[in-house]
């Protein structure tokens, strides 16, 4: 049953990835996301894991997506340009897609790589205090990383909320209403 549900859940998963790809939407492809991140939960839960799948509903179909709601609502729902910037940006993007696909295919057996069958997570990751011990003695490093690309994003999206509030040397000297 559980291989039923699981299935079922990942045609869930990649049907909402593909509405946030190729949607031309972007509220529709946030809430696509929603869907994702909550699937995302459940697989934690199948993997009994319930602390991570809390985490997960809470830190990124909460905090997160509400800050890409307030950026889409921020910067409009506008598509923009479909343009590309260089003729040489459509190319390049399928040889890194194929390259990564080309790496990532001997990885879907872990034995390949390790030579042990993997497990599932055990039941001291689900408990609070033992995650925390973990994550703020033994990977400190990437979590100060992360908590400094986080703050760098703040102040970038409010250097860009006030980006209408004043107008730089350039667009005054140019006379440009807008820096496209």
């Amino acid at each position: 049953m559980s291989a039923l549900i699981f299935w079922l859940l990942s045609i869930v998963a990649i049907g909402a990835a593909l509405v946030l790809i190729f949607g031309r939407n972007t509220v529709h492809g946030v809430l696509a996301m929603v869907v994702n991140f909550a699937v995302v939960a459940v697989f934690y839960l199948m993997l009994q894991a319930p602390f991570i799948a809390a985490v997960q509903v809470i830190v990124y179909a909460g905090a997160i997506l509400v800050l890409f709601l307030f950026v889409v609502m921020l910067m409009g729902n506008d598509p923009g340009p479909l343009w590309e910037h260089l003729a040489v940006q459509r190319p390049a993007a399928i040889l890194l897609v194929l390259l990564l696909i080309v790496a990532l295919v001997p990885m879907m057996d872990v034995r390949n790589l390790t030579g042990v069958t993997a497990t599932l997570i055990g039941p001291e990751f689900s408990d609070p205090a033992s995650l925390a011990r973990l994550l703020y003695s033994e990977y400190i490093l990437p979590v100060e990383v992360t908590a400094l690309l986080l703050l760098a994003a703040t102040v970038g999206a409010v250097v860009l909320g006030r980006r209408g509030a004043y107008r730089t040397k350039r667009e005054e000297v140019l006379d440009l209403d807008e820096v496209v």
